[in-house]
């Protein structure tokens, strides 16, 4: 699934969702790519208990981080330019603090996929990390959300919705065998 949106620099993002998924093989979440980077803001999930968090193509790992299949899991991502840290915020528990890049705004026109990583601009697919599952209440921000309003997205309350992408007003295109189900709440996303 393709996600559109008009900024084109982000000094710092939070990346918000919710997903569901039976398979146990690595897969990617979230992935948006430039002409620059193609892992600008990537989360990959290699394994059950590690998320791998990019930006601008440098990496970090987040471990002890379960997530049992068949099960709706709420995320949060959140990183700055200004000091270079990224923190997930995973069922309702914030992790430690990661350095993973720094001074350096992600900057170019987004190419934005949910379920399958870039392995170059817009593309370049590989089946192998694909997510197949539903996601859901996918929002974007270009700051980094406060612990409070972590917790009021986490829990569905009042919360301000995305200002890069708001899953209630999503401009994307399907492709591949995604599909949006009948239900909007929710993106399907099949091999």
């Amino acid at each position: 699934m393709k996600l559109h949106t008009t900024k084109t620099t982000l000094n710092s993002a939070t990346v918000c969702f919710r997903f569901i998924t039976d398979i146990t093989q690595g897969y990617s979440l979230f992935s948006l790519s430039t002409p620059m980077h193609k892992n600008a803001f990537l989360l990959y999930k290699p394994k059950d208990d590690v998320i791998k968090v990019h930006v601008n193509d440098l990496t970090t790992d987040f471990l002890s981080l379960p997530s049992p299949p068949n099960t709706w899991h709420s995320m949060c991502t959140t990183w700055s330019s200004n000091n270079g840290l990224s923190q997930l915020f995973v069922n309702g528990k914030l992790t430690i603090k990661r350095f993973v890049s720094f001074k350096k705004p992600i900057t170019g026109v987004p190419s934005i996929i949910l379920g399958q990583e870039q392995d170059e601009y817009g593309g370049g697919f590989d089946a192998k990390q694909a997510f197949t599952g539903m996601i859901s209440k996918v929002h974007m921000w270009d700051y980094v959300l406060s612990t409070t309003e972590l917790r009021a997205y986490e829990k569905g309350e009042n919360f301000t919705p995305g200002n890069v992408l708001n899953w209630r007003a999503l401009d994307f295109d399907p492709s591949g065998l995604a599909s949006v189900d009948e239900d909007p709440e929710y993106v399907v996303k099949c091999p």
